[in-house]
């Protein structure tokens, strides 16, 4: 009987192993929609969002201004030019905020920051580099919109 018990669990473990390992299909098209390298992997433009120079703007500025920069977060991620943004919670090295645009080049990523009123203003200040990450990254603002109940 304890060997039949024995068998039994060594049935299961090695059954449940080899569901574990499965490794999901490639999807080729798919990788191909995302730019993907042969790792999944592409590249981003990483940006950095930090206390601007601007210290002198009133409350009812800055919330004017902080609108038009969730405006501009939300026509960048329709336009499927940035896959993530969010704010840092309040720390001591005056970091805000991050940017993770789905371009290819700085230039391109500073271009689409421009008319940031936030950053326009000088409330915030930009910093960019260079990102390699999934190139599943670039789904997110769609799932996204599956999950959020209100919108910025």
């Amino acid at each position: 009987m304890r060997k039949k018990h024995f068998l039994l669990l060594l049935f299961f473990a090695m059954t449940a192993f080899a569901q574990e390992s499965k490794k999901p299909a490639y999807d080729e098209a798919l990788a191909k929609k995302l730019n993907a390298d042969s790792h999944g992997m592409r590249k981003y433009i990483f940006c950095l969002l930090k206390s601007g120079t601007n210290t002198t703007a009133t409350q009812e500025e800055i919330k004017i201004l902080f609108e038009g920069h969730m405006a501009s977060i939300n026509k960048m991620a329709a336009d499927g030019k940035l896959s993530v943004a969010g704010p840092f919670g309040k720390n001591d090295r005056n970091y805000k905020g991050i940017y993770i645009f789905n371009v290819n080049t700085i230039e391109e990523a500073q271009a689409l920051t421009e008319n940031d009123p936030a950053i326009k203003a000088k409330l915030l200040e930009a910093e960019f580099t260079l990102f390699y990450c999934t190139a599943a990254l670039q789904e997110i603002p769609e799932l996204h919109e599956k999950i959020a109940k209100e919108k910025y």
